[in-house]
């Protein structure tokens, strides 16, 4: 008996590994994303690794793709907006920022993506916001501002922000539209054939794009290390993890695996300290603090 409980005290759920596994491998895409940011326009490097991840997406949901094509076909227009937003703006806009600010910056600020969607969620959709939320979101705000400001409060004088830094909070704004889209999504759909409906549509819309640019002759990277950091994002930090996502929220729920999107200022501040040598400073860990306080605030019944 005292085996039996001792075993079941210290027993091992691979899900939460798989969630750990998930962050960790989508905070290496705004690593490399910053790494590569000479070698590849936002634009290409969007484009090819999500053209890449719908060649391994499309063979793993073909069934499912073909059981619910009527109802595929029926919320054509729900699946095109998640694409543009989701898949096409939100990345790009993300690659975009990472040339003109830090991978840690970028990171820190996507943490105010679950307040962004708590706020339109209220908007659009009429959902009930509670003390806890507006407190977080307040927390979130002054965090945000914080980093932005580089803890410099003289700067609201000057009104000198890093562009980078704008960027990326209008790339997390999309990011809680193409969220609250999601909670529209069609129940009858698996989630992952609908994510890759979503990936062919958000590739198709950047297709003439690419194209343009692969006519003036800018359209895809000239070394062997930037095609090899694509491939890894779009085999690691595309279909992985976003397959690992799915199978999780479905086995634990959508709340208790959301607690985890938490870990990325954690792994991706040290993937960027390690590998791209960039520095912590006291204003990065004050904003991350009050950002991330929200989660203590916000999720309380």
């Amino acid at each position: 008996m005292q085996s039996a409980v001792s075993s079941s005290r210290f027993s091992f759920d691979p899900t939460y590994a798989a969630l750990a596994l998930t962050t960790l491998l989508w905070s290496s895409n705004f690593v490399i994303g910053r790494a590569i940011r000479d070698d590849v326009s936002p634009s290409t490097l969007n484009f090819l690794r999500w053209a890449i991840a719908l060649l391994i997406l499309v063979p793993v949901t073909l069934r499912d793709l073909r059981a619910h094509r009527a109802a595929l076909v029926r919320h054509w227009k729900l699946i095109a907006l998640l694409g543009l937003t989701g898949i096409a703006a939100f990345q790009t806009l993300t690659y975009y920022a990472l040339t003109k600010t830090t991978a840690l910056n970028t990171i820190l600020l996507l943490s105010l993506a679950p307040l962004l969607i708590v706020v339109l969620s209220w908007v659009a959709l009429g959902e009930r916001v509670t003390r806890s939320q507006v407190f977080g979101l307040v927390a979130s705000l002054v965090g945000a501002t914080v980093l932005i400001l580089h803890g410099d409060i003289t700067a609201l004088v000057h009104l000198h922000f890093n562009d980078g830094d704008l960027w990326m909070l209008l790339a997390v704004l999309v990011w809680a539209v193409y969220s609250v889209l999601l909670k529209r999504r069609p129940a009858a759909v698996p989630p992952l054939a609908l994510h890759t409906a979503s990936v062919a549509a958000g590739t198709l819309s950047m297709l003439p794009f690419f194209g343009w640019q692969a006519l003036e002759g800018s359209g895809l990277p000239n070394n062997v290390a930037a095609w090899l950091a694509i491939g890894f994002v779009a085999v690691f930090s595309s279909a992985l993890a976003h397959g690992l996502w799915v199978r999780s929220v479905a086995a634990i729920g959508p709340n208790r695996a959301g607690v985890f999107i938490h870990l990325m200022p954690l792994f991706g501040g040290a993937l960027a300290i390690v590998f791209l040598g960039e520095q912590l400073a006291a204003y990065h860990a004050i904003g991350a603090a009050l950002i991330l306080g929200r989660v203590v605030l916000t999720s309380r019944k």
